[in-house]
């Protein structure tokens, strides 16, 4: 189970994933050396890991969310051939193992049967598929993660990390170069990668290295996914909940959604329900109360439904193997 610094650490890199490792001593009141050696041993249990992503928009691809209905007994294959694919993120087994769940990355002008892999309808244990654009996602830095561990820091320390990074985002996305593909693959494993390890893969100096990562940081071209095993710590219900919300009230609940600790991530969807929501808890009875109170007293919500999540394959950046968060394939294009 997780300690004061061990809380202290994942809420640092929440905010900020490169903070350096006496940065995070001092906010965790340990030395640096202890602090990096508290981060090691929860990414080698496969708790948290850090990478560095292209936005997919950069290539104008979109996220959209589909929910494939399929035969119990024929699922798992699909599911994890779908998890292996880069252009895929978010995958989870569902609803008493007979849906999967998962975000796609597909140009949005293409037909929605396109979106998906088309030889889909060919599987038998296929049943349905609904697929609906991602259309934003709520949340700021640092508010838009699970924190259900316990947040560790005080306001003031979190103001503070936030400041310390890129905040003016450019009007455009600036598209990689092949010169940037070795330093973007580096930080795909990992994403602490430091600037002297990047220079020896790049052959660049360290500061031809800082320069160019701060290019495609403050385009919001180079994004960093901070993936946590919430089962490594204790945290075994994980739900989506597929909202109703009148449009009048879209932005007000998603918004408080995603200030709730006990949410993961919080998006308009086009469909039925409009709001999606991933929720972690400790147990059902947990999950229950976070439902009937701090959901049941957010005005706007017509209506809802929930999948209950029955295995996880997949993170942002990271597939779950024997328990762990492992690096996945991640798309270029």
């Amino acid at each position: 189970m997780l300690d004061s610094i061990d809380r202290k650490i994942l809420h640092s890199l929440r905010c900020a994933p490169r903070i350096s490792f006496r940065r995070l001593g001092e906010l965790a009141d340990v030395s640096e050396q202890t602090a990096a050696r508290r981060y090691q041993a929860l990414y080698r249990r496969g708790v948290v890991r850090v990478a560095g992503l292209v936005d997919p928009a950069v290539y104008g691809r979109a996220q959209w969310v589909a929910r494939i209905r399929c035969r119990p007994d024929r699922v798992g294959p699909l599911a994890d051939s779908l998890a292996r694919r880069p252009d895929i993120a978010f995958a989870a087994l569902a609803s008493g193992g007979s849906e999967i769940i998962c975000i796609i990355s597909s140009p949005v002008d293409l037909q929605r049967d396109d979106v998906l892999l088309r030889q889909l309808p060919k599987s038998t244990s296929v049943l349905d598929v609904r697929i609906d654009l991602l259309l934003h996602p709520f949340g700021g830095p640092g508010n838009a993660d699970w924190t259900g561990y316990g947040d560790a820091l005080t306001p003031a320390q979190v103001e503070e990390l936030l400041g310390e990074q890129p905040s003016e985002r450019a009007s455009r996305l600036l598209q990689p170069t092949d010169e940037d593909r070795p330093m973007l693959d580096a930080l795909a494993e990992d994403g602490r990668a430091t600037h002297t390890g990047l220079a020896e893969i790049t052959g660049w100096s360290k500061a031809r290295v800082a320069r160019r990562l701060a290019v495609l940081e403050e385009a919001g071209t180079l994004t960093y996914a901070v993936d946590l095993l919430p089962e490594r710590l204790g945290f075994h219900l994980n739900a989506t909940l597929w909202l109703r919300v009148a449009p009048a009230f879209l932005e007000r609940v998603g918004e408080e959604l995603a200030g709730h600790r006990e949410v993961a991530f919080a998006g308009a969807t086009s469909g039925p329900h409009n709001v999606m929501a991933i929720v972690v808890c400790r147990t059902p009875e947990d999950f229950y109360g976070y439902l009937t109170t701090r959901v049941a007293a957010i005005p706007g919500i017509d209506a809802y439904e929930v999948s209950i999540r029955v295995r996880r394959l997949k993170q942002a950046a990271s597939l779950i193997a024997h328990g762990r968060l492992v690096r996945s394939a991640t798309p270029w294009k």
